[in-house]
């Protein structure tokens, strides 16, 4: 398993009954967590200090309960700071396990000695972006949602990366990708984190499962003839690490060689030691 181990800013405190107690800087939050299937005593005093509670309906969805919490606040990681705020559906703005893919990507764009073109797909409020930039990349990010490139462009002023060569972008993802085809633009890295489901900005629809094997063989395409890395993440609990190994050894290795690795990534849990699984990740590289 990748681990993101070295947040100061964020930590997971407990897990039990289907939620996790985590610290985000200053402020505490509960939230569900599906692979939370384990009761365990909640003896760390935390649990009865919480300034934030999404409870998950029977229903489906839910609601947060705000006891002290601000409308919004940040936390940073290494270089980058982060704007977070509670928003629908348990989420803040922050997926804190993808610095493990940060950190990787971000060493191979450091040590490339040359100028690397990273395209983030459903690149969501920018943290691949920001960790690319700050390594010196140039870089494409592309959301289908027009609020989430508006929060990724506040995290890259916050992280001093106004300035950068970002080109930011509201569009559906795979028909930018037909277009980027077209238009013969290709990129030394390519960084995609696909919703299970999703909709573009014109109604389309996205089923992961059934998307994202054409959609790999299509971004592929994309690469320069000298590619530095490529990354798929999942949060599908059925997409196993091998499914996406298989599928970018297939798409991928065939046309440029290298290696493909994929594992689960995951958090590190204070009180338990143990480490809380968040999706799994593929990632290529020469």
């Amino acid at each position: 398993m990748w681990i993101a181990n070295d947040w100061k800013d964020y930590q997971i405190i407990d897990c039990s009954e289907g939620e996790k107690l985590e610290r985000w800087g200053n402020y505490i939050l509960l939230r569900p967590d599906p692979q939370v299937l384990w009761n365990t005593p909640k003896k760390d005093p935390a649990w009865n200090k919480l300034n934030g509670h999404y409870h998950r309906s029977s229903k489906g969805g839910g609601e947060w309960e705000f006891m002290d919490l601000p409308e919004q606040w940040s936390i940073q990681y290494k270089e980058l700071t982060f704007n977070l705020k509670p928003f629908a559906f348990k989420h803040t703005g922050l997926f804190p396990e993808q610095a493990t893919n940060w950190d990787w990507f971000g060493n191979l764009i450091k040590n490339a000695n040359r100028e690397i073109k990273v395209l983030n797909l459903f690149a969501y409020t920018g943290g691949a972006t920001l960790a690319a930039a700050k390594a010196g990349a140039k870089v494409t990010h592309v959301d289908a949602s027009k609020g989430m490139v508006t929060w990724a462009k506040e995290n890259a002023v916050s992280s001093g990366l106004g300035d950068a060569p970002i080109r930011w972008l509201v569009d559906d993802c795979v028909k930018f990708v037909e277009r980027e085809l077209r238009r013969g633009n290709r990129y030394d890295g390519i960084i995609m984190d696909p919703p299970s489901y999703g909709r573009g900005p014109k109604g389309e629809i996205w089923k992961l499962e059934e998307k994202i094997h054409p959609f790999i063989e299509l971004t592929s395409e994309l690469l320069s003839d000298n590619p530095l890395f490529y990354l798929v993440n999942s949060y599908t609990t059925g997409l196993a690490p091998a499914v996406l190994s298989y599928m970018i050894s297939t798409e991928v290795v065939t046309k440029h060689g290298g290696k493909v690795e994929a594992q689960e990534i995951g958090l590190p849990v204070k009180t338990s030691g143990l480490v809380l699984p968040c999706g799994a990740s593929g990632r290529w590289t020469k």
